[in-house]
């Protein structure tokens, strides 16, 4: 990351590239030998009205003369980013945003980093320590998204910003300014992936073919999970149709190996499923769901990867190839791990549990989850 002005070592490199003298370079600008010694070395910048003058004398622009790159490319922003999420998980929290912030003002012109940042934000509201520092994050957020949204000349970063906007504006418990976000009668004209597939084959490239419709599939299918979850929760009042819904959620989960492609999305509906089965006074069916919630949480998925597995053999390129973090997780692992704990220990859902040995035994062993390395 180049975050230092380096006028100096730029104008050293330059004069010397072109076999200058300081005392030719001091007399074409008309100051002295000893001023460009300075500028060269770093004891002393030049005037800011000569900066145009220098770089018009090296064909440069003045960003280039200064060494100022106000965008940061994909391995730089992964870098960053963990290196926050780092930060946040290890404390103190108040730094760690601080640190968050100032980021945001170096890099305000850096549309993907800015993306990263909000999403960075958002992830660890959970770690505040006061509903007012949370809200306040949320905020920053969103007015990250939207300047993202309104910015940037990448249709696939400002459609994922205007989701991303739309999200926080329902954790700000503003559903009409989502409503009016979204529109669901957007019309549609199908995945192009397969197009895309029939390309690669006619041009020979069969690998990128089935690259594509992998990705293809695997979007889609994460997709699903996370549109059945969300049904799920508003039919928990109606038990045939939830009931159906856990009936039909883990057949596929079954059929695609979903708590080893994706034990997050797995750990989301594990919670969903015990939730709709406590309101319908089922313990016993909740407790089955929270059992399997424990065992996959406490299983072997850290460090959490985005990852392939023996059918999607094409996606951990993809994931490192395509997507900003990589197949790194939004947090950092011992975050998760604590949040995965909260998720059952500050549920409301949950609270007449506490007197039951078995989901008490389930929270100790969460508990003893998260201390692990």
């Amino acid at each position: 990351m180049k975050e230092d002005i380096r006028l100096g070592q730029i104008l050293t490199e330059k004069r010397r590239k072109h076999g200058i003298t300081q005392e030719e370079l001091a007399a074409s600008l008309g100051v002295s030998k000893a001023a460009v010694s300075k500028w060269e070395t770093g004891s002393a910048y030049p005037d800011i009205l000569m900066l145009p003058r220098i770089a018009a004398y090296f064909d440069l622009t003045i960003d280039e003369l200064i060494g100022y790159e106000p965008q940061l490319n994909t391995e730089e922003i992964r870098k960053l980013y963990c290196q926050l999420a780092g930060e946040f998980a290890s404390g103190p929290f108040d730094h760690a945003l601080k640190h968050c912030r100032e980021y945001v003002r170096r890099y305000f012109s850096c549309y993907p980093l800015l993306f990263q940042l909000a999403t960075l934000l958002i992830n660890h509201t959970s770690l505040a320590q006061s509903s007012e520092t949370s809200g306040q994050m949320i905020e920053e957020a969103l007015k990250l998204y939207q300047r993202v949204k309104d910015r940037t000349d990448n249709p696939s970063l400002g459609k994922e910003a205007l989701q991303m906007e739309a999200y926080c504006h329902l954790l700000l418990h503003q559903p009409e300014a989502t409503l009016k976000l979204l529109d669901e009668n957007q019309p549609g004209s199908g995945p192009a992936e397969p197009i895309l597939a029939s390309a690669y084959q006619m041009t020979g490239d069969i690998r990128s073919a089935k690259k594509i419709l992998q990705v293809g599939m695997y979007k889609n299918i994460l997709a699903l999970f996370n549109l059945t979850a969300s049904y799920m929760k508003q039919c928990q009042n109606d038990l045939p149709v939830f009931q159906e819904n856990c009936r039909r959620l883990s057949l596929l989960e079954e059929m695609v190996h979903m708590d080893s492609l994706h034990p997050g999305i797995m750990l989301t509906c594990y919670v969903e499923m015990a939730q709709g089965w406590m309101m319908h006074g089922e313990k016993e069916r909740a407790l089955e769901y929270l059992e399997k919630y424990t065992r996959l949480a406490c299983g072997n998925i850290y460090p959490l990867r985005l990852h392939g597995d023996e059918y999607f053999t094409l996606m951990d390129e993809w994931f490192a190839d395509t997507l900003s973090l990589g197949d790194y997780p939004p947090r950092n692992d011992s975050v998760i791990r604590r949040s995965i704990t909260q998720a059952v220990t500050d549920n409301p859902a949950f609270s007449s549990l506490n007197n039951d040995s078995q989901f008490q035994h389930m929270i100790d062993l969460l508990k003893e989850n998260e201390k692990r390395k």
